[in-house]
């Protein structure tokens, strides 16, 4: 069994928490430093939709590798022994970004990106967990629900912003965003370092596993609302900003990293504002808000309407935020301590392959048919997943009025 490290209230497991916090937003962020630039690298060097698609692909499949091989290894090698090695990952990756522009360099530092994010997403989320409880035993969860998922999320919308901002005023537009994260991401290195550990080694290390699924219905419900929330994050992390500058005729690179900004600063605000609800109203309100965003993001392709489609990604970016957060909490309740890590490895896991399949197949239609016909299948794919979704989460609560609420 594994043995959580002894946890006495001190300010340094408080700093620490912080610390974690601030090195998943840095590490999130820099998953999508590349989102704005993608129309700079497609002019540069002539790549296609499909091929941006791939790119983003290649790091998604990178992501999923790590989670399946190593997402959940933290529960007994300890969470900082796997949290560095994962942030070197993303620092070899920004080395490569600055070695050049061609595929082949492309690819490879984008897959090591994902292997980087795959080890910290369940990692840091856990550690977030153990650090809270050690400074606040018996205290609410709310805090930790609220700034784990919003590093996660918020991380995302700030990699895209600060890319492009940054890309708008520079004249290497394609250099100087890595070498700001390079060096954001050694703080990050230094902070992990400076944290205490909350896991202690097991005496005799299990049998190596990959990471596998649980069969609980009530579980895959939750899995189902990952995989559902992060088709949305997808598509503003890969194909949105060629749509903005394509489609809608917008191709400022800070209006890109500020339309992925919006939609992921409207799911880290949902998830900030809706500590109090129970978990059958957040459930219900993440599939009607992203439902309806999905709807106006259609619709403003179709009027060529950047404003609509804004508004449209934001609303959905509120429901997809309410829906992980959700989920994220919901799994970490019902995880037994030695095997949270290996159960949000698995949440994580399936959310992002909610971030791959959707979008290979938007950017594969968009090769056959228009945008807009593209864009009109992925909308009928989510809202496919979302009834699925509500099939498998919210009639079992209201079944069982005395499950609890989303722990807090």
């Amino acid at each position: 069994m594994t043995l959580l490290a002894p946890a006495p209230v001190t300010t340094r497991h408080g700093a620490g928490f912080w610390m974690i916090a601030g090195a998943f937003l840095i590490a999130m962020a820099f998953s999508t430093v590349p989102t704005p630039l993608y129309p700079l690298y497609s002019a540069r060097d002539g790549f296609s939709t499909l091929t941006g698609t791939i790119v983003f692909a290649v790091y998604a499949v990178g992501v999923v590798i790590s989670l399946l091989l190593a997402g959940h290894i933290s529960d007994w090698t300890g969470r900082k022994r796997i949290l560095i090695p994962a942030l070197g990952l993303e620092l070899a990756a920004a080395v490569l970004f600055l070695a050049g522009t061609a595929l082949p360099v492309l690819l490879a530092a984008r897959f090591l990106t994902g292997l980087g994010v795959g080890l910290i997403t369940a990692t840091a989320t856990a550690y977030l967990h153990d650090l809270h409880t050690a400074h606040r035993p018996g205290a609410s969860k709310q805090r930790f629900e609220i700034v784990s998922t919003a590093a996660n999320t918020g991380g995302l919308g700030f990699g895209s912003l600060l890319a492009g901002g940054i890309a708008a005023f520079t004249q290497t537009p394609l250099r100087t965003p890595y070498v700001v994260f390079a060096v954001l991401l050694l703080v990050a290195v230094a902070a992990v370092a400076l944290t205490p550990e909350t896991v202690l080694e097991r005496p005799a290390e299990p049998v190596y596993r990959p990471q596998r699924f649980t069969a609980d219905r009530a579980v895959a419900g939750y899995l189902a609302a990952g995989f559902a929330a992060f088709a949305v994050f997808g598509l503003f992390t890969s194909v949105a900003p060629g749509f903005v500058a394509g489609t809608l005729h917008h191709p400022s690179r800070l209006l890109a990293g500020a339309v992925v900004f919006a939609v992921f600063g409207a799911a880290a605000a949902a998830q900030a504002l809706t500590g109090r609800l129970t978990a059958t109203a957040k459930l219900a309100l993440g599939l009607a808000a992203q439902a309806a965003g999905v709807v106006l993001l259609l619709a403003g392709m179709s009027l060529a309407s950047l404003p609509l489609f804004v508004l449209g990604g934001m609303i959905a970016g509120v429901g997809a935020g309410t829906l992980f957060k959700t989920a994220v909490a919901m799994v970490s309740a019902l995880a037994a301590p030695e095997r949270r890590g290996e159960s949000l490895a698995g949440l994580f896991l399936a959310g992002y392959l909610g971030l791959t399949a959707p979008v290979i197949g938007l950017g594969l239609a968009t090769q056959a048919f228009t945008a807009l016909t593209a864009m009109t299948g992925f909308a009928v794919l989510i809202l496919a997943l979302l009834g699925t979704v509500a099939a498998l989460t919210m009639r079992r609560l209201v079944i069982h009025p005395a499950m609890p609420p989303t722990p807090r």
